[in-house]
């Protein structure tokens, strides 16, 4: 019997945190697919990278905190999380202001990892 092949799956998030659901949902996408062992590879681009912002207040408008889920991450061998590099800057954020460790990439990184990938979600 052959081994199975391991995918690398990327997922981009570009929402604000508590904008339509969709940071909860591309979260608990790439925990799904980290349960089966796959090379994940999570990318805040844009907005998105408010998801990552430590202390938010998200019961003040009756949200859910997915920062318990973002530490969470490495304990799913989640350790590919990327953050656009203009993205931080123009937010007036800082690699300090992230509950968890992300590694700032260009926009031509970005690129790189999606075509090295064999499936990709963006949301």
């Amino acid at each position: 019997m052959s081994e199975p092949h391991i995918k690398t799956i990327s997922f981009i998030s570009r929402k604000a945190p508590h904008s339509q659901g969709l940071a909860k949902a591309c979260l608990d996408m790439v925990l799904s697919n980290a349960v089966f062992e796959q090379n994940i590879n999570f990318i805040f681009m844009g907005d998105g990278v408010y998801q990552l912002k430590d202390q938010q207040a998200p019961k003040l408008i009756d949200n859910k905190d997915l920062s318990a889920a973002f530490s969470a991450l490495p304990l799913y061998d989640v350790h590919n999380i990327y953050v656009e590099a203009d993205a931080l800057p123009k937010r007036y954020m800082t690699a300090e202001d992230l509950v968890v460790e992300a590694k700032s990439i260009s926009n031509e990184q970005i690129a790189q990892l999606l075509a090295d990938s064999d499936v990709v979600y963006a949301l």
